[in-house]
């Protein structure tokens, strides 16, 4: 496969321009929009990709007001119309996968079959939210008074914010999306200012969906900028929810801001998840699915593996297996299907990781695969590192840091009671796994004295999701939960209703009342 790619060719496909404004309707940056530019710069080269106009205050407001206005006429659509809308997105994503999905590996840094995959995670979100427009559920429960009926009913919200972060640049935002617009709410997206490219080709995708309905543009709107911009949109009292992923120090910052105004907030942050090995795991199972939860995306997602905690009878044979795993990566332009590690996001994530190896080598950590900066002109964009493997105690102090980055710790235990205390006990809670073929150890992975953590797993790995099931965690990863389940119960206001068909006024516990 040729992994250099016509990056101008592809931006023209997806109608993305340079300049691109930051807003609803999509139009000319020199119209109207800030006057400082956001520039993109890939990973896997260091070349310039394009620039975005950073959103200025005047027009955001217009956007948030565009939106407030789309609201009004979206939610009286009903929910299965408003699926057929999400329906024709999905088709369009499908048309434009590979332009999408190489963009994303491009001014991420992920793999090609990662960027790939993410836009498929698009697709498949939008199948979800296409039945789930016909299943927006609610109850009716008993009535203590005759002839009364009482019943639940579920409403739309209004304006959703939803902040992304760089490593699933489109992905995470759909998750949202998606669900939000078939609930009625309308959108208002700030993603991450490290890839802003890849959430303008995807909001020209929607807008041109919108068109072709006759539908309003504020039901999708797009505003670039940074931490202030951030900052605005979680303070805003027009904003009726805001979604946000990122750091856990961004997290809390969202959170009081959000709950000052007695808003609603779904948090999606900091992971720093486990993998236990058991003396009963398949190792031929462990061994795929521990490498490639470190390493995946370079170890930038929220579910990458963190941490290997390895029962004493298997570690040695296990470690050995694993750096000689490790031997075989090869890391390089992710365009190119035959590397398996790309790039980190910037230099301040390669500062970060080289940070994290000099810390944990203070505290005496033992690096059995040594990590380090790749240099070469192959490497020229700077942002290229060596997946490491460092073995440390179970209390050893840097374990409770997330660092974003391919840096592996490994422990031993003893009993499984050992492992998860040792999972546990870290201030994030959102994936875990054990390998294992004994069920009674599976069944106490997962009971209620088990992982603390919002996903947990049996014989795979930490990494990646389905759409179908609640994505979230516990702890410092926030609580929130999106894409599948009952996920879409957070976008919308319960409503309890009763009605009394009587010609009387029965009051409730027997109250009497007359006149």
């Amino acid at each position: 496969m040729n992994h250099h790619i016509d990056i101008s060719g592809i931006l023209e496909r997806l109608s993305v321009k340079a300049g691109h404004r930051a807003c609803s309707t999509g139009a000319e940056a020199d119209k109207v929009g800030g006057e400082v530019n956001i520039e993109s710069v890939s990973p896997v080269d260091g070349m310039r990709i394009t620039s975005v106009k950073q959103t200025a205050t005047e027009d955001y407001d217009r956007v948030v007001t565009e939106a407030t206005v789309a609201f009004a006429s979206w939610r009286s659509v009903p929910a299965p119309q408003r699926g057929e809308v999400v329906r024709q997105f999905g088709e369009a994503l499908r048309k434009q996968k590979q332009d999408l999905g190489t963009l994303v590996s491009y001014e991420m840094g992920k793999s090609l079959q990662e960027g790939l995959g993410e836009v498929q995670e698009m697709i498949d979100i939008c199948d979800f939210a296409v039945g789930l427009s016909r299943q927006l559920y609610g109850l009716t429960m008993p009535s203590e008074r005759p002839n009364h009926r009482m019943y639940e009913q579920w409403h739309p919200l209004g304006v959703v914010g939803i902040i992304s972060a760089f490593n699933f640049p489109v992905a995470v935002w759909s998750w949202n999306a998606a669900i939000a617009w078939v609930c009625g709410n309308v959108c208002v997206w700030k993603p991450s200012e490290k890839t802003p490219i890849t959430a303008a080709a995807c909001q020209t995708i929607i807008a041109r969906v919108l068109a072709e309905n006759n539908l309003p543009e504020g039901i999708s709107s797009l505003v670039h900028g940074g931490k202030s911009l951030g900052e605005r949109l979680a303070n805003d009292h027009r904003i009726a929810l805001v979604s946000a992923t990122g750091s856990t120090r961004m997290g809390k910052s969202v959170s009081t801001a959000v709950a000052s105004r007695l808003g609603k907030a779904i948090l999606e942050l900091g992971g720093n998840n486990a993998m236990i090995i058991s003396e009963h795991a398949d190792l031929d199972i462990a061994l795929p699915a521990a490498v490639f939860g470190a390493v995946g995306t370079a170890g930038q997602r929220c579910t990458s593996t963190r941490r290997l905690i390895i029962h004493e009878a298997v570690y040695e044979k296990f470690k050995a297996r694993l750096v000689n795993a490790y031997k075989q990566l090869r890391i390089g332009n992710p365009l190119d299907e035959h590397n398996h590690v790309g790039p980190l996001i910037d230099r301040d994530a390669v500062a970060n990781y080289e940070a994290a190896i000099a810390r944990c080598q203070r505290e005496g950590g033992n690096f059995v695969v040594k990590g380090g900066v790749l240099e070469g002109d192959e490497y020229g964009s700077g942002c290229y590192v060596r997946p490491c493997i460092a073995e440390v105690p179970p209390d050893a102090a840097i374990i409770q840091t997330e660092t974003f980055a391919p840096i592996l710790y490994i422990m031993k235990y003893r009993s499984l009671d050992e492992a998860i205390r040792i999972q546990n006990d870290v201030p994030q809670g959102l994936s875990s796994a054990i390998m294992t073929l004994n069920l009674r150890e599976a069944e106490q992975f997962l009971a209620a004295g088990g992982s603390d953590c919002g996903i947990a797993n049996v014989n795979i790995g930490t990494s990646g999701a389905e759409i179908g099931g609640a994505f979230g965690g516990e702890k410092e990863t926030g609580g929130g939960r999106e894409s599948g389940s009952d996920a879409w119960k957070a976008y919308m206001r319960r409503q309890t209703n009763t009605i009394n068909y009587s010609d009387k006024l029965p009051l409730a516990q027997g109250i009497k009342f007359d006149f």
